[in-house]
Parts: C-alpha cells; sequence; structure tokens
C-alpha cells in the first residue's frame, strides 16, 4: 500500500506545478529558466539546443506548458523528468500537445519513455526474441512512443497510451522533445501524467490474404471468382481481407485503360455488397478512369457496404508508366472499426516513402 500511494503522489506531482515555497515555479538547474521541480532539459549537443520556457499560466485550461522553440533549422532538444515506477505494473501516459510551424508533428514532437532500474540502467526485455541468430544476447527494453489521439478545436493533440513496466523497471525517463523543427517551430506541453491504471483491453483484429490468380475471362468472372475467398475469410472470422491488384484487368490480355472503370462503379458496388453481408473489410485494387486519366487504384469497402476510401498507386513500375497509366501523389488514411488503415500496392513495397508517409498520417494497418 505505501508503494501505491507514493505512485499516486507523483502522478499529482506531474499534472501540477510544484513551487519554490513562495507559490512560484522553481529555478531550473542551470538558473536560466524558471522550472516545475524535478523538470530539466538536454539537448544532444549545445550548438543543437533550441530555446525552452515555462508557461505556468498557460498550457490547455491554463495548466501550465513546457514550451520549446526553434530560431534556427535542425535544432534538437527536450524537457525530461525522471518518476519512480513498479516493476509489472500498468500505467497510463497523457499529455496535451500544441505545434506551431512544425509540418509534421508524429516526426518533431515526440514523446519518449525509457525504463530505467534504479542505477539508471536499462532494464531487460520481456518480448520474445528470435534466439536463433541472437544467441547470448541480451535485448533491453525499447523507449516507449506514445501515440497521437484527438486534436480539439483549439489545436491541442492528446498523446496518449497505456504501458506495462517491465518487471526490473524502477524509473521511468519522460522525455517531451522537439526534433528538426524548422525556423519558427514551436511546441507546447501541458497536462503531463504517467498514472497507474488497469491493464489495457487491448484491440484485436484478424486479417485475411488471398493469393489468387483469376481467370480472366472478364471483370464479371474475376469478381464473381473471389467472392467465394470472402465467404472462407469470413468462416474463419477475418476483419479484413486483401483481394490481388488489378482484380478485374488480371489474365484479359488487354490494355490497363480497357479495363479502367470510375471508383465508386461497378467493383465497389459487387464488393461493397459482399463485405456488408460478411460484415468484414475489403481491400482489392482496380484500374480506376478519372477524366482522361488513369490510376492503379487500391479500394477498401467497409461492413456497411459503403467506399471507405481510396488510394492511387504512387510507386509505378515501367511496364505501367509504359500503358499510359498515372501515378498518385496522396497518402491516405482511413478510419475502421479497428484502428486507422493504410493501403500500398505492389511496387510501392519497394520504397520506404510510402510507408512512411502513412505513418506520419497514423495508419496502424
Amino acid at each position: 500500500m505505501r508503494t501505491i500511494g507514493k505512485l499516486i503522489a507523483v502522478a499529482v506531482l506531474m499534472a501540477g506545478l510544484a513551487d519554490g515555497g513562495d507559490g512560484r515555479p522553481a529555478a531550473g538547474a542551470a538558473g536560466e529558466l524558471a522550472t516545475p521541480q524535478g523538470w530539466s532539459t538536454a539537448a544532444p549537443r549545445d550548438e543543437l539546443r533550441p530555446t525552452f520556457s515555462y508557461a505556468d499560466h498557460g498550457g490547455r485550461d491554463a495548466k501550465g506548458a513546457f514550451v520549446i522553440q526553434a530560431d534556427r533549422d535542425g535544432l534538437d532538444g527536450w524537457w525530461t523528468t525522471t518518476v519512480p515506477v513498479e516493476g509489472g505494473r500498468h500505467y497510463r501516459f497523457h499529455a496535451a500537445r500544441k505545434v506551431e510551424g512544425v509540418a509534421l508533428p508524429r516526426q518533431t514532437a515526440v514523446v519518449r519513455i525509457v525504463w530505467q532500474n534504479d542505477k539508471s540502467q536499462p532494464v531487460p526485455s520481456e518480448a520474445a526474441s528470435p534466439q536463433s541468430y541472437l544467441k547470448g544476447w541480451k535485448l533491453v527494453a525499447e523507449p516507449e512512443f506514445p501515440i497521437d489521439k484527438e486534436t480539439d478545436s483549439h489545436g491541442w493533440t492528446e498523446v496518449s497510451d497505456v504501458y506495462r513496466a517491465p518487471s526490473q523497471a524502477t524509473r521511468a525517463v519522460i522525455e517531451l522533445h522537439l526534433q528538426w523543427a524548422p525556423p519558427g517551430g514551436r511546441i507546447e506541453w501541458s497536462e503531463v501524467a504517467l498514472t497507474p491504471t488497469a491493464p489495457s483491453a487491448g484491440r484485436k483484429v484478424r486479417l485475411a490474404a488471398a493469393h489468387f490468380r483469376p481467370s480472366g475471362k472478364s471483370a464479371a468472372a474475376n469478381r464473381e471468382e473471389a467472392a467465394a475467398l470472402v465467404a472462407e475469410a469470413a468462416r474463419q472470422k477475418a476483419d479484413l481481407i486483401v483481394l490481388g491488384e488489378t482484380l478485374t484487368y488480371y489474365g484479359r490480355h488487354v490494355p490497363p485503360v480497357d479495363t479502367a472503370e470510375p471508383v465508386p462503379g461497378p467493383t465497389t458496388e459487387y464488393f461493397g455488397a459482399l463485405a456488408k453481408q460478411h460484415n468484414l473489410y475489403i481491400v482489392l485494387s482496380v484500374y480506376e478512369r478519372a477524366a482522361h486519366l488513369v490510376y492503379n487504384t487500391a479500394v477498401a469497402l467497409g461492413p456497411d457496404g459503403t467506399l471507405v476510401g481510396k488510394y492511387r498507386k504512387v510507386s509505378l513500375p515501367r511496364n505501367e508508366v509504359a500503358s499510359g497509366v498515372a501515378p498518385g501523389h496522396d497518402y491516405p488514411v482511413f478510419d475502421t472499426r479497428f484502428g486507422k488503415l493504410g493501403m500500398m500496392v505492389c511496387y510501392d513495397g519497394f520504397f520506404p516513402e510510402v510507408a512512411r508517409e502513412l505513418t506520419n498520417r497514423g495508419a496502424e494497418v
């Protein structure tokens, strides 16, 4: 009971402002700014150090804010504090974040949580490791990076997640980063807390992939031949099934433009009905006609039968370029009942940019 009481006290300390006994924030270690007790600032090198300040009446709902600003390109620094934890227990991290002049907050405005023991050393990882080629290798617990959630009407984004502290961890180092921001980039961190919580219920999703070569007799025949695979995925309780690339084109030995159709169109209507019938998501790709252009387009159909969204293949191989297919330019991410979904098509997988851009936009699957 004593340990639990101590942990709860830590949560209150982090959420509020500690003072120096006169109602004002305590002075920072270097004396250059007023900071809440237990907090300090850091940077990899002094030449990369951004400007730090603490606004005791700032932040969301005037609860105080840790501020980091960049006056030059590529600066890198963070606010940090260390709090005790109990190994094996679950904790919820929460912060509110507001950015100005930052193009990619998920890359620039990052929270990092590092698990340590009483000697400030890394603790062993409890995740299963591939021992076949890492024999004798002692894996340490990786840092945690809480994810972005909803953004309110005032521009404050919730950054949060639930973690289980490794068994040998006795402390958590919390870092609120600004990294690689352009000149003028500014981040405010507010309502920062790490509190004991119940284990997360988690989210489980079952995904199916169909390796299938349709006959190519016609677009309709190719669609109909895939129906049995959708039914089998549903029988195995899949939440989502991914069918093949350019399903209505495969095996027909005609130019892509001859099989191109609008999206929404006949194929999305057909598979939308199957998705609704089987209560799952279906992803496939077709050649899409949009005015005078043709795209290789991945579509996602939802369990209500509607079009969730589409992605136009960005990375085209030479044969598609030669056949007059146009590349896409966007990296959309779509909400589903199990999380945020991103789509890639074939040659996209040979390049890091597509996966990176989908991740920057919050894709989980």
